[in-house]
């Protein structure tokens, strides 16, 4: 299978949307950074870093290869702001990175 991206996820970051909800992703500072440019260009609230660094377990790696496989990376002429839509499963490895890492 090839891949559309080759992202390194490195982070973990709450995104809140326009209506005020919120959501967890699992991300690295370039995209990070292009939520932040979201947010500037008011099509998110707000975005947060909840943890840095973190461990690239097995559940990160699935995740990653998940995005990785099915999303290019926004860049910054990147219109609006989109959502990565998760399969069930990978809300159960989001789910797991979350534990490992102590959040939720």
């Amino acid at each position: 299978m090839s891949l559309k991206s080759h992202e390194t996820l490195t982070l973990i970051e709450e995104i809140t949307r326009l209506d005020g909800s919120k959501y967890l992703e699992i991300s690295n500072m370039v995209q990070n950074g292009r939520a932040e440019l979201a947010v500037e260009r008011k099509q998110l609230q707000q975005v947060r870093i909840l943890q840095l660094n973190i461990p690239h377990s097995i559940h990160v790696q699935k995740y990653e290869h998940y995005l990785n496989a099915n999303f290019t990376m926004p860049t910054e002429q990147t219109p609006q702001f989109e959502e990565w839509k998760r399969t069930p499963e990978m809300e159960t490895e989001v789910a797991q990175i979350l534990k490992e890492n102590h959040i939720g």
